[in-house]
């Protein structure tokens, strides 16, 4: 029974659209098992994607209330599900592998898990860009936007903030894998911000440190110096946490620099870069220290922008000493408008996939 536990959460995993794909060597039950307690599996299983206290929980199952939130509320302390409590209600519900459970165990993460969770990642990266629905989208550098167009909400990072009221500081898991795989990063760890619209939602969070909105800010800052890229999840509105990404660490732009997986499935991107040739001065700073998927290359003595590679960051704007660079936004032929929120995401990668998550609404 103790194997079998295991592939019946792979299976649920694999339903829900997100995807939990199999492996010949059956690396992701192995981290499975790291994860969850067999007798957690059962539990798990009968959550949703949507919040639910206890006692819904209990009346929709047909489990026993007695004991069932302190049950639910130990595997929020563990980070195998999403809770938050608001006053003296408990809300919880099931993760999808990524964005959920793998994030989540960064308190958790040893060499033994990140070793798994690396051999795992080609795979699950492959398997995610089959429905060519992009799982992220890139935030650009806001101030250098152009000035001539409005920016949409979902295409400033300041909406996301500003729409925040809770706001909390994580060190970046993938920065912190490659870390204890022996690949430590240069850039700066602590700077994945999770946000929420409800003062106080964060104060029993069992990771990272509480900050204010101007801290949230002097990430942003800290981020955009370090040459690292605003990335949320690839809807418009409900945004709840913003990662500042690098090429060497970050899963997502992996894909496109390891993977081969082409930038426009990636991510979602609403803008490009542009040099002009005859103001650059080719010191190759946005090529080799700006740019964090290769997109910059050396042409006839001055540089370029490969259009078809660049996600359209901004990161090497502002930093070009003869202000050789802007951005530009696409053309609207060249862009899908992201889904609504996180439940169309979901609905839209589930038709891509064929698969039926309607048990777990």
């Amino acid at each position: 029974m103790g194997e079998q536990i295991y592939h019946k959460l792979a299976k649920v995993l694999d339903t829900l659209p997100n995807g939990f794909p199999a492996t010949p060597s059956g690396v992701e039950i192995k981290i499975l098992k790291k994860i969850f307690q067999p007798e957690d599996v059962d539990l798990f299983c009968d959550l949703r994607l949507t919040f639910e206290t206890a006692e819904q929980i209990a009346a929709r199952t047909g489990r026993p209330l007695k004991g069932l939130e302190e049950k639910l509320t130990r595997m929020g302390a563990r980070v195998q599900i999403f809770s938050v409590e608001f006053g003296n209600v408990k809300l919880f519900r099931m993760l999808p592998w990524v964005f959920g459970i793998y994030e989540f165990q960064l308190p958790h993460l040893n060499r033994e898990l990140a070793e798994l969770c690396d051999e795992y990642q080609a795979t699950w990266g492959r398997n995610f860009a089959e429905t060519k629905l992009p799982f992220m989208q890139v935030i650009p550098v806001e101030q250098e936007i152009p000035v001539k167009h409005e920016a949409l909400t979902y295409e400033r990072v300041s909406s996301i903030i500003e729409n925040g009221k809770s706001f909390l500081l994580n060190e970046c898991i993938c920065k912190k894998e490659k870390g204890l795989l022996g690949h430590p990063c240069e850039k700066p760890l602590e700077v994945c911000l999770a946000i929420a619209p409800i003062p106080g939602i964060f104060d029993k969070s069992p990771t990272g440190r509480l900050i204010s909105k101007s801290e949230a800010y002097d990430v942003l800052r800290k981020s955009e110096d370090a040459a690292l890229v605003h990335m949320t999840l690839n809807y418009q509105s409900g945004h709840f946490f913003i990662c500042n990404c690098c090429g060497c660490c970050c899963g997502v732009l992996q894909g496109i620099n390891k993977l081969g997986i082409s930038p426009s499935i990636a991510v979602n991107s609403y803008y490009f870069a542009q040099i002009d040739p005859d103001k650059c001065a080719a010191c190759g700073l946005c090529a080799e220290e700006r740019c964090q998927v290769k997109a910059i290359r050396e042409f006839d003595g001055a540089y370029q922008v490969v259009k078809e590679r660049c996600i359209g960051c901004g990161l090497c704007v502002p930093t070009c000493p003869s202000e050789a660079i802007k951005l530009l936004r696409k053309q609207a032929e060249e862009m899908a408008p992201p889904p609504t929120d996180e439940m169309a995401w979901y609905e839209e990668r589930a038709r891509r996939r064929g698969v039926d998550f309607s048990r777990y609404k």
